[in-house]
């Protein structure tokens, strides 16, 4: 329980943080998931629209610090290594 102003302050914040950092995760495994399903399908330019997509949305999570910036270039790492592998590179 917050005892000053200022703890309930940082405690309203907190909250209010918190739930902005669930919503971006949330959105960033929704897009890993739908490039996932999209390298499934073997259609390259879903994959390709995919795979953009969710570099997209792990870079601008990890640039709101709702995950570290490690983890958002290993799970773009391996969706990089994914999508080249099933169709062989061309990710720009």
């Amino acid at each position: 329980m917050a005892n000053t102003r200022q703890s309930t302050k940082r405690a309203r914040q907190a909250l209010a943080h918190a739930a902005r950092n669930v919503m971006t995760k949330s959105v960033a495994k929704s897009a890993i998931k739908a490039a996932m399903d999209a390298f499934k399908s073997k259609d390259a330019a879903k994959a390709k629209t995919a795979y953009q997509n969710a570099i997209r949305v792990l870079a601008i999570s990890a640039s709101k610090g709702a995950m570290p910036a490690t983890r958002a270039a290993r799970k773009t790492s391996r969706l990089t290594h994914l999508f080249n592998k099933e169709f062989g590179g061309s990710t720009k």
